[in-house]
């Protein structure tokens, strides 16, 4: 900048002390200093860089810089000139130990009211638009500026199958179409997903909104992340700034919560749920249903419930068996006679066709059109268009609620997989609600009836007090599924929901069953997750794309029935885990940077993790019978050859089909028992 330019960009700093000056402030509060183009906050062991022209904001700790915001403006609003960005301070003033900034923009009747208010290592970041009215307010950071990105949940992209094939850990190294894109990020959306990211570098960043956000990182503009919030004038965020990602997640979970209880209980996370969507997804009827259970009952693979999926419904909608289950009641009685529970999947989508649906509109039960507010709205599903009960109306939701209890009385049903959206934002909300509050009426109907470890798909900060069980998006059949599922559960883990579990064991997606390779290594992966959901047999499926049934060799009944056991051995780790989650909101399953944040390699796997902070798990994710194997620093105990081993990379670790690895940390509290039950020394 010319010195000029300099003179001139100073003279309109209306505030502004003499060069090089600290501006008073409260004992021991932060403390302002201005030193050529920069002001620089300081609290404690971090500091916020505000360059004046142009305008932007830089965080650092201990003098490194830890989030940067992009080159192309800190901040932007829709306004009535279109895109409008700030361009320099006018003025500032600290009082009170908040940071108070007058930002103009290119557009001259408008300028960004920014407040920074500094606390222990966070501050909170407001802007709201004068002058002019805005209807959408972003953010923007530079995403190089603070290493690898995490947070966020399950991420929606441009690439074809996405987001059910596909999740970048770290968020960041995505690219091309698979770069994460998510114009409908919200607190209503089907995906698992949360307004918070954190770093490598142990920055965050917390939007706090109920609003619809258009969420881009790296894909609309090359190396930034583009946040921005829809339907407002002013955006609230706070930039975490601390000195682990594991700090910065339990700093957010401070915020949004912790799980109060678990929603499954102990037996659940024992065994698995068989759910019968991958092994006849609609084509299911009563014999083959309880063919099904009736198999795997007798060759003893473990389970705790028969969940029949969708394709037992009259209609979509309607609570009334169709003519493929001529006696319900009877097949109820078999499936409990096994010593499972029974349970059947609904949905709160109304399909236009069913009886249900004329008497909820006739009624005044379902979401009103937001153009049309005398008719009710019409949504597009994967089952075909359909009216959403309406949650918020008190009637609505005890008839809803009803026809689920009668449902139970009748047929002996034990529990409900929910699959379903509790609001669309192409309906108007009833008057006074929000999506949020949409969210929670759905969480409240959920929690009075027993999920049976499926889960229901309820998100968005304060959602975590409610510890459902989490079950990934669907996937499809192969060894990148898997992959993606992982990835997944690392994600949702990591955003405060820590009672997950990946898709059904072998995937789904209307495509061909599994390999065994994939079905066998895909239950070797659950079984060193908090639960287990699953569907394709491994003894047979029918083909639904070749139209066949598919016999598997008899191994692969042996190896996933190992798998399952080896599960139920880890339940008193994984309980205790359970418990300390309720107790700090901890993930379960965690990446392994979370227990070593000074192992650099650690940042960027994604086929590992822990299982607690005891076991790390290295299973097979791809075809073949070796991997190779990261262990941070310190000593660990190789469960699979029986030896205790230093940390480092192992090239081409021997892992055949009944071979999962597994290394137990030396020196903790668990150690001990674990190497114990898992057949070590």
């Amino acid at each position: 900048m010319s010195r000029k330019r300099l003179l001139r960009v100073l003279a309109c700093l209306t505030l502004v002390p003499p060069l090089f000056a600290v501006v008073p402030a409260a004992a021991a509060g932060p403390e302002l200093r201005r030193s050529g183009d920069d002001l620089t906050l300081t609290n404690g062991d971090y500091s916020v860089v505000i360059g004046v022209s142009p305008f932007s904001i830089t965080t650092k700790r201990a003098g490194r810089t830890v989030l940067a915001t992009a080159s192309g403006g800190a901040f932007d609003f829709t306004g009535p000139k279109g895109r409008t960005s700030p361009t320099s301070v006018r003025k500032f003033g600290l009082a009170n130990g908040v940071l108070d900034l007058t930002v103009a923009t290119t557009d001259r009747r408008a300028t960004l009211r920014v407040k920074i208010k500094p606390d222990a290592d966070r501050y909170g970041l407001e802007t709201s638009v004068q002058g002019v009215k805005a209807t959408r307010v972003g953010v923007h950071f530079d995403l190089a500026s603070a290493g690898h990105w995490y947070g966020q949940g399950e991420a929606r992209s441009d690439a074809e199958g996405d987001p059910h094939l596909f999740q970048p850990w770290p968020l960041d190294a995505a690219r091309g179409k698979e770069q994460v894109n998510d114009p409908a990020f919200g607190p209503a959306s089907y995906l698992m997903v949360e307004p918070f990211w954190f770093t490598q570098s142990a920055a965050g960043i917390y939007v706090d909104t109920g609003n619809l956000m258009h969420v881009s990182l790296g894909r609309e503009r090359k190396g930034v992340a583009d946040l921005t919030v829809a339907d407002t004038s002013s955006l609230k965020t706070t930039v975490f700034v601390e000195q682990t990602p594991r700090a910065v997640y339990q700093d957010y979970i401070g915020i949004a919560g912790k799980p109060e209880k678990s929603d499954a209980p102990p037996d659940q996370f024992e065994s698995p749920l068989w759910n019968s969507w991958a092994q006849f997804y609609n084509d299911v009827d009563q014999k083959s249903f309880l063919e099904y259970a009736r198999t795997l009952h007798a060759e003893g693979l473990p389970g705790h419930t028969m969940s029949l999926d969708s394709g037992w419904m009259k209609h979509y909608g309607d609570f009334v068996f169709n003519d493929k289950f001529p006696n319900p009641k009877a097949m109820s009685d078999e499936i409990h006679a096994m010593n499972y529970r029974f349970g059947v999947w609904v949905t709160q989508w109304i399909n236009m066709d069913a009886d249900n649906y004329a008497i909820a509109k006739q009624k005044g039960y379902l979401l009103k059109s937001k153009t049309d507010p005398s008719k009710p709205c019409v949504v597009t599903w994967w089952n075909g268009e359909a009216g959403l009960v309406d949650l918020g109306n008190a009637a609505a939701y005890r008839w809803y609620e009803n026809n689920l209890r009668d449902l139970q009385r009748r047929y002996g049903i034990d529990g409900f997989k929910f699959d379903t959206r509790f609001f669309d934002e192409g309906c108007a909300p009833a008057k006074g609600l929000t999506a949020a509050d949409y969210r929670r009426l759905g969480a409240e109907l959920a929690d009075g009836f027993d999920q049976q470890s499926v889960g229901v798909r309820v998100h968005w900060t304060g959602a975590q007090k409610y510890g459902f069980v989490t079950r990934m998006l669907d996937k499809g059949t192969d060894f990148s599924s898997l992959q993606a599922a992982v990835k997944q559960n690392l994600a949702v883990s990591t955003v405060g929901y820590p009672f997950v579990e990946t898709d059904m064991i072998g995937g789904s997606m209307g495509q061909a069953p599994p390999s065994k390779d994939v079905l066998v290594r895909w239950a070797q992966a659950a079984a060193i997750m908090p639960l287990v959901y699953s569907s394709t047999s491994p003894i047979r499926v029918y083909d639904q794309v070749n139209k066949k049934w598919i016999a598997y060799p008899p191994e692969v009944a042996r190896h996933y029935t190992a798998a399952m056991r080896l599960h139920k051995t880890l339940n008193p780790y994984i309980q205790d885990q359970v418990k300390r989650a309720v107790a700090s909101g901890e993930p379960i399953m965690k990446p392994l940077f979370f227990a070593f944040p000074g192992d650099r390699a650690a940042y960027s796997i994604a086929d590992e993790w822990l299982l607690g902070d005891s076991l790390l798990a290295a299973p097979v994710l791809s075809k073949g019978t070796s991997r190779s194997v990261h262990l941070p620093p310190g000593r660990w105990y190789d469960v699979a050859r029986h030896k205790e081993v230093g940390g480092g990379d192992i090239k081409a670790y021997k892992a055949d089909l009944g071979t999962l690895p597994l290394f137990v940390r030396m020196g903790t509290e668990d150690t001990s028992r674990l190497i114990s039950v898992l057949g070590g020394r």
